[in-house]
């Protein structure tokens, strides 16, 4: 996944963990963790990458337009931004670029109890990318293109919550959390 750049050549990764819903997916945070700590070895022993700077809230308000307008695209109603649910969503995207939980849907059950809120149904998307110049896009196309994260973007959910964390390896982290309100 190499791209030539104006500044010579870039690597770029994008990994996307299975989107989740209510149902637990039986070792899924170890295959993710292991595919991304290979990812990043690759990375890291054959080119230095720059580190770019990104905004993460103007990163989260573009997911959340992309979704937005995805959705409204095939006909379905546009999702409300939530602030609890954004609040966790940033602190888990935080989490796993801090090294503190792996790249995973780990703890997503707890994310979903800690949001004072009475839902149907709850689903979530997460991704991590490297040295993309537009993070959002290369997430959001992935999601698009895995049919779990599509099933997840297109399903009867009314709110969102988006966080997007970053760190000094330029990785950035997205999470996209979904929720059918009552």
């Amino acid at each position: 996944m190499f791209r030539q750049t104006a500044f010579g050549i870039a690597l770029s990764a994008l990994v996307l963990a299975s989107g989740l819903t209510t149902v637990p997916v039986p070792n899924h945070s170890s295959a993710n963790t292991s595919i991304r700590n290979k990812l990043l070895s690759l990375f890291s022993s054959q080119v230095a990458i720059s580190t770019p700077t990104f905004k993460t809230t103007e990163l989260e308000k573009s997911v959340f337009e992309e979704i937005n307008r995805y959705r409204a695209s095939k006909g379905l109603p546009k999702l409300t931004l939530n602030a609890n649910i954004t609040r966790q969503a940033r602190i888990h995207s935080q989490n796993m670029a801090k090294g503190k939980t792996p790249f995973s849907h780990q703890g997503f059950e707890r994310r979903v109890k800690a949001i004072p809120l009475r839902y149907n149904s709850a689903a979530e998307n997460v991704a991590f990318n490297r040295g993309y110049s537009n993070p959002v896009d290369e997430a959001v196309t992935g999601w698009i293109k895995s049919p779990g994260h599509l099933k997840n973007l297109k399903g009867n959910y009314n709110l969102t919550g988006i966080g997007v964390a970053t760190n000094n390896q330029g990785e950035v982290y997205l999470t996209q959390l979904f929720f059918r309100a009552r």
